[in-house]
């Protein structure tokens, strides 16, 4: 399997509009983060989306070849760092959507010319499925597990496909859940920052949570500006985990 990491910033992206801290000033690339999404390869060589975000165009034209066949598109929830990219899809002409049916009523709410009775002309067609979060489902025959967790007040969902994990934007998970990812090889998860946040998880409990998981490998992901210079926090963090950064690609 593959996955690479299209944006590993928090909703603000990094550098933020307006800060002058050494984050936002860094000449290291790895401390600018467009909005959090990644696209996974799985062995049977299915493209599965994870989020679909305001930066997707610019994301598409970096990784135009790996993007040039999305299987499927997963949705975590329905905000809008996560979500408003759709309306960039219109030249790929169709997709596969896969998300829970609060956070599809959210997209189509959002896209009336492409949802409504009588879509604009050149619009997109966008299959919209809606999961069931307690029941596995399948892509073009690839299983996908969802994996039900919260951000702040608003339930999310997280995805275990085969030997990966993923869940972003997250502040509490229940063990039940948290257990269907054990035995992972790679897991994604989110890390705002140090300081704690009443939506987001901090560094010190994502290093936890990686911990009851157990991957071999764990990337954070979602960082802001807060939380330091990549290479600086890369030094300081276990065995086995470290910060993603745009662009990365792991093969395992």
């Amino acid at each position: 399997m593959k996955v690479t990491f299209l944006g590993t910033g928090t909703s603000t992206g990094v550098p933020q509009m307006g800060c002058s801290c050494e984050v936002c000033r860094s000449n290291d690339p790895r401390d600018t983060r467009l909005r959090t999404s990644a696209l996974l390869t799985t062995d049977s060589g299915r493209n599965i989306l994870v989020d679909c975000g305001p930066d997707f165009r610019q994301q598409f034209l970096a990784h135009s070849d790996a993007l040039s066949r999305i299987d499927g598109i997963l949705f975590t929830h329905e905000h809008f760092d996560h979500a408003s990219g759709l309306n960039e899809i219109r030249p790929l002409h169709s997709a596969q959507l896969y998300a829970e049916k609060r956070v599809a009523e959210a997209i189509r709410y959002n896209l009336p010319y492409i949802f409504s009775e009588h879509p604009y002309p050149g619009a997109p067609t966008l299959d919209l499925h809606v999961i069931n979060p307690d029941e596995p489902f399948f892509i073009d025959g690839q299983e996908v597990i969802p994996v039900r967790a919260i951000h702040g007040q608003l339930p999310v969902l997280g995805y275990r496909i085969g030997s990966f994990g993923y869940l972003t934007d997250i502040s509490e998970i229940e063990d039940s859940e948290l257990s269907k990812f054990k035995g992972v090889k790679v897991f994604v998860l989110g890390a705002l920052r140090y300081k704690p946040h009443p939506s987001h998880l901090s560094v010190e409990e994502s290093i936890e949570v990686a911990r009851r998981v157990g991957a071999e490998k764990t990337f954070f992901v979602h960082m802001s500006h807060d939380i330091g210079l990549h290479a600086e926090v890369c030094a300081s963090l276990p065995e086995g985990m470290t910060l993603a950064y745009d662009a990365l690609t792991y093969e395992w």
